[in-house]
């Protein structure tokens, strides 16, 4: 089951495609990895899904990344008595505390935070910004504020503060609940929302230490501001452009997406970008040219993964979708262009002797033209120096580790297998050619570029997948298993 692509695919998974045969359909299509929405269904929804990924994953031999998507804080106002109102520009408006429905002239706002972090001029976004007030006073309680872009409001509608850091956590109780059932259940991955500064991301990591990796979704403009100390503290980025774009300008949006995918390439953190690719696919079986654009425009920038939210959850398209993201990747990495973009945007290996390898690999497998680099790791940290190189080579994440494996699915150019735990270096290295071959990646005659962490042990010379840093580097043939080039 091997991908002729770098770029992988994120699909969510919804009332559209919550059956074996739809889930076998997507993976076949080209899912790598699939997203569970705690926003919406129940557990057992969440459950019986999962069961049905690793089903697929059993019957394929092929490990698969399940991502657990809290939902995280949602601020909303609270109703009104005739279910809607209209708010005319130059009109005066207060969000208070009270419980009482709303009117005209007011409505509850039952976050007590928002009120604590404003200032006069604050802007604040309803209804996915359709509306705009912006505060002429305020205390504890209540503000008042003067609309600046009127419409429509109505019930329990979302409430957006850009620019201002809110003193709320990013876990609520309901995501608390999540976050424990994601794990029993065995998600590899869980999207941390609302995260506004990295005491938000080590909030999380104190729950879940490295039992999870950990993907950070910046939907938040003051999460731009501390976006190096996030990206080094998560084990993964998404992009989130629904609430992003909302909360900034759409102008805007594209260069901070260039910048969060630079950041997150320049560490070797896989970074996905999510939301609205192919939108229009939700009822239609081809998308726009422009959204044709804005996937292929990601990979281009040398993204680890684009994303499907409702295209693949509640669409009626689903495989259509997935079938469509994944030509439009094979078609850019195809390209020419593709190369020289990534060749210009990639960054200097970092000073330690396990990047020095890393990129010693990458210069050596495009010296020999090799098809492959094998790489040996327990933790999944040798294989993501590898992806962080974005080597013309093809990237073979070994390792005896099935919960690392689902986790390199989502790594750029990798291609993860499961083997057993080896004894020695030598034993190990004749096992990546031989997996090399089997797996399509290599033929009789080829050199296979290596690299593995290792460590001097008692018993053995060296013994190889204890956690630590990439320290050696071989060239092998095919068919030559013990001698080295």
């Amino acid at each position: 089951m091997r991908r002729h692509r770098y770029a992988k695919i994120v699909a969510t998974l919804g009332p559209a495609s919550s059956t074996f045969e739809m889930i076998e359909t997507l993976f076949l299509a080209g899912v790598d990895n699939f997203r569970l929405n705690f926003s919406h269904g129940s557990y057992d929804d969440h459950q019986s899904r999962y069961d049905l990924i690793r089903s697929v994953e059993t019957k394929y031999g092929r490990p698969l990344g399940v991502i657990a998507d809290l939902q995280g804080p949602k601020l909303r106002v609270g109703v009104f008595r005739e279910t809607e109102i209209i708010l005319r520009e130059g009109d005066r408006f207060r969000l208070d505390l009270s419980p009482e429905v709303g009117d005209q002239d007011r409505v509850c706002l039952p976050h007590p935070e928002i009120f604590a972090a404003l200032e006069p001029g604050t802007e604040l976004l309803l209804d996915d910004g359709k509306l705009k007030l912006r505060v002429i006073s305020f205390d504890k309680d209540s503000a008042l504020t003067y609309v600046v872009t009127g419409g429509a409001l109505s019930n329990r509608k979302g409430v957006n503060v850009p620019h201002v850091a809110l003193p709320i956590s990013p876990l609520t109780e309901k995501d608390r609940r999540d976050l424990r059932f994601a794990m029993e259940m065995g998600a590899d991955w869980v999207a941390l929302s609302f995260v506004q500064r990295p005491e938000d991301v080590q909030e999380l990591r104190k729950l879940v230490g490295e039992n999870v990796g950990i993907i950070s979704k910046l939907e938040k403009p003051m999460a731009i501001t501390h976006l190096e100390d996030i990206v080094r503290l998560s084990d993964s980025v998404m992009v989130a452009r629904g609430d992003l774009g909302v909360e900034m300008a759409p102008e805007d949006v594209p260069s901070v997406q260039k910048k969060i995918i630079s950041a997150c390439r320049a560490v070797g953190r896989p970074v996905i970008v999510a939301t609205q690719m192919l939108d229009s696919m939700v009822h239609a079986p081809i998308p726009t040219r422009a959204e044709a654009s804005d996937v292929a425009t990601a990979v281009y920038d040398g993204v680890d993964a684009v994303m499907l939210s409702a295209e693949s959850a509640s669409g009626d398209y689903p495989v259509e979708s997935v079938a469509m993201m994944n030509r439009i990747i094979e078609r850019v990495e195809q390209d020419p262009l593709y190369r020289t973009m990534l060749a210009s945007s990639h960054t200097e290996a970092e000073a330690t002797p396990s990047d020095a390898i890393t990129a010693a690999a990458r210069q050596v497998a495009h010296t020999l033209s090799s098809k492959v680099i094998a790489t040996l790791t327990n933790s999944g940290s040798t294989t993501l120096r590898a992806a962080r190189e974005r080597p013309m080579a093809s990237i073979l994440g070994l390792t005896p580790n099935l919960r690392t494996a689902r986790r390199l699915m989502l790594a750029w150019g990798t291609h993860p297998v499961v083997i057993e735990e080896l004894g020695s270096i030598a034993e190990a290295f004749k096992k990546a050619a031989q997996v090399a071959r089997e797996e399509g990646f290599a033929e009789v005659g080829d050199e296979v570029v290596m690299t593995a962490a290792a460590q001097l042990g008692k018993a053995n010379p060296l013994m190889v997948f204890k956690t630590g840093s990439t320290r050696l580097l071989r060239i092998m043939k095919i068919g030559e298993d013990e001698q080295a080039l």
